[in-house]
């Protein structure tokens, strides 16, 4: 996710020279001679602390000078979109689609299968979102283009539900030795391997080795340029704006095929780059993705004293300018250093600083907004947003006489956790956030549209949407209805690679998602599974080894199964039973007198596969090695099971 204003801006100081593509997300990286240090030895890290404090002093006079542009708003936007193959599966041809591509607005993302867009600021007026929109649609169809040549599909989805534990190894990392060292640091500072938990309507517990959990997120990021003396009104009210904004945008509700948050990014994000390490010390210490903690109070100085307080730095790299030295000559200083450590905290809403057409200024990144379902969608969402931005009433001028700042806070997660059918809480009292947005929030985003100079056309198209949105099905209300449905007759795999094809097919016509109907056209999906991962069963009915030898037999026949991993108290398969197998104890099990255990009658080694062995191959080794079964297994731990009803009418790729 580069920062679009800083591609813009250096290009318009450095006078036609290369764009400098400085990171603040773990997906990009600087390019080019701009190096970024991991190694923090002590003299380069306290060199680069020294520039941090000089960038700070610098912005301060800047404050206090009134040299922060005033009086001009400007809007701007990140698109991230997944590349997907024939078969509605994670492509890894990201880079080739990035060089056949030859725009500047492209980068790379952390995975093989993500690019990203960097749309041109433009000043919010008149017809600034159709202006958009038009520039988003143009780029989106090169993409396209692009990506046919090479057998792919572009897809806008915050999450892609055909992700699947291949796809966030290593092996689906984009080429660059900075990513890797990247990672290296993120579990250095993390202190070994991410865990992460989640629960909604299903559970998922899993750990990992490196960050690719973060490239599941694809996002369309939203930036306003605010007033410098209205920061600390106009932040805060991003904040308590947050929740009802993303209960209405939700989209991404599936991982690895489970049901899980409306909005599963926010959790997924601030787990997968979590570097907070388990202690057994009772210490409150902020994770590096977060909502915060409190209203802001003061202006943009002290919201960075803050934060640089508050967070260890990560990353270093070399400063050839002196910024203080920079602004006593004349210049405006670009702030490198504090640009780069603030890019390294990942809130929700994010103040930043930039320089335009030699004009220092301020924006607030909107960054929890999910891709999709449509351009149109999107774009949707960027009106109501920045129309609330813009409408907000003077007696919200001063947020923590009027909400705690808890409400705000428990919104977000509430409207992550359940969407519009939540309820939250709004100056004081409780309501759905349906009616709140359609009630209160509407209308003062309509008023703030208004006030930048938009057509009430425009404000009806796209507050419209918003408003249908709410009456009838948000992204994830849709995913989750029809994943249900679909899983009721497929497979879940088949579920998963079936809803994401109707993705894909409704948003070619750009019709918002509210209009997009049910997917029963697809009762006779043909499966298109290529990997064992894709077919094998995950609820697994499994024994003990201490467990009695009578006890394992009666779990096949209440479970209807013929075969049964044995597993240790870690769940790592430490032999199987199958009902053939049984057959030569069948006496001893039936004696009321015996003791006979599941250790003593289990197969100790067993042929496996694992989720990344192809079907084709599976097959093949279950005819060779004549059995019925194929336990699979990630790790040495037992993660799902193949047999040969599983493998009748695959049709494999």
């Amino acid at each position: 996710m580069l920062e679009f204003y800083q591609i813009i801006y250096d290009l318009d100081l450095q006078e036609g020279t290369s764009a400098y593509r400085l990171s603040f997300h773990l997906n990009s990286y600087p390019m080019g001679d701009h190096q970024v240090s991991l190694d923090n030895n002590a003299e380069a890290r306290n060199l680069f602390i020294n520039h941090l404090l000089e960038d700070l002093q610098a912005l301060d006079q800047l404050v206090k000078k009134d040299l922060l542009e005033k009086g001009v708003t400007r809007i701007g936007a990140e698109q991230e979109f997944c590349l997907i193959n024939e078969h509605y599966r994670p492509s890894n041809q990201a880079a080739a689609v990035l060089e056949d591509v030859q725009d500047e607005h492209f980068t790379t993302e952390l995975a093989k299968y993500n690019l990203e867009i960097n749309l041109d600021p433009i000043l919010f007026e008149g017809d600034c979102f159709e202006k958009m929109e038009s520039q988003l649609l143009e780029l989106l169809e090169k993409a396209k283009k692009s990506s046919e040549k090479f057998g792919d599909r572009v897809l806008l989805t915050g999450i892609l539900p055909t992700i699947t534990m291949d796809e966030l190894s290593l092996e689906y990392m984009t080429e660059n030795p900075r990513y890797l060292a990247l990672n290296t640091l993120m579990r250095k500072a993390r202190g070994g391997n991410f865990r992460m938990s989640f629960m909604g309507a299903d559970e998922l517990s899993i750990v990992h080795d490196s960050v690719m959990f973060e490239a599941c997120n694809t996002s369309f990021q939203m930036h306003l340029q605010i007033q410098p003396d209205d920061f600390e009104s106009a932040y805060n009210w991003a904040q308590a704006i947050s929740g009802p904004v993303l209960a209405v945008c939700v989209n991404s509700p599936l991982l690895l095929g489970k049901e899980l948050w409306n909005e599963t990014r926010i959790a997924l994000f601030q787990q997968s780059i979590d570097t907070r390490k388990v202690s057994k010390a009772h210490i409150t210490k902020q994770a590096r993705v977060s909502f915060g903690n409190s209203w802001e109070k003061g202006n943009i100085v002290d919201y960075f004293k803050k934060q640089l307080s508050s967070y260890r730095i990560l990353l270093t790299k070399e400063i050839e300018q002196n910024a203080l030295e920079e602004l006593e000559a004349g210049r405006i200083p670009k702030l490198k250093a504090l640009n780069l450590q603030n890019g390294t905290i990942y809130r929700w809403n994010r103040p930043c600083y930039g320089v335009l057409n030699g004009k220092p200024g301020l924006r607030i990144e909107n960054r929890y907004i999910p891709a999709g379902p449509t351009a149109r969608d999107e774009i949707a969402n960027f009106a109501f947003w920045a129309g609330l931005m813009q409408g907000r009433p003077k007696e919200y001028d001063n947020l923590p006489e009027q909400m705690e700042f808890e409400e705000a806070k428990s919104n977000f997660v509430r409207a992550a956790r359940y969407g519009n059918e939540t309820c939250l809480n709004w100056m004081g009292k409780s309501i759905p956030a349906s009616e709140l947005i359609i009630k209160e929030l509407l209308p003062l985003a309509a008023a703030g549209l208004q006030k930048m100079g938009l057509t009430q056309e425009s404000i009806d198209k796209y507050l419209g949407i918003i408003r249908d949105r709410c009456q009838k099905q948000t992204g994830s209300q849709w995913m989750i209805k029809n994943f249900r449905h679909l899983k009721m007759k497929h497979k879940t795999d088949d579920a998963i690679v079936a809803l994401t094809q109707a993705i894909y097919e409704n948003q070619q016509d750009e019709t918002p998602v509210h209009q997009w109907p049910e997917t029963h056209h697809f009762e006779a999906f043909e499966t298109k599974a290529g990997k064992v991962g894709h077919i094998m069963t995950t609820m697994l009915v499994t024994a003990d080894s201490l467990d009695s030898a009578k006890l394992t037999l009666e779990f096949m026949h209440w479970n209807r199964i013929h075969h049964l991993p044995i597993v240790d108290n870690r769940e790592r398969l430490v032999g199987i039973i199958t009902y053939s197998h049984l057959r030569q104890f069948w006496d001893k099990i039936h004696d009321t007198s015996s003791e006979l255990l599941a250790k003593d009658i289990m197969v100790n080694e067993v042929i496996v596969a694992k989720p990344s062995t192809p079907i084709k191959d599976a097959i093949e080794l279950m005819k060779e090695k004549e059995i019925g079964c194929l336990p699979v297994v990630q790790n040495g731990y037992l993660v799902g099971i193949i047999t040969t009803k599983d493998l009748e009418n695959i049709k494999s790729v």
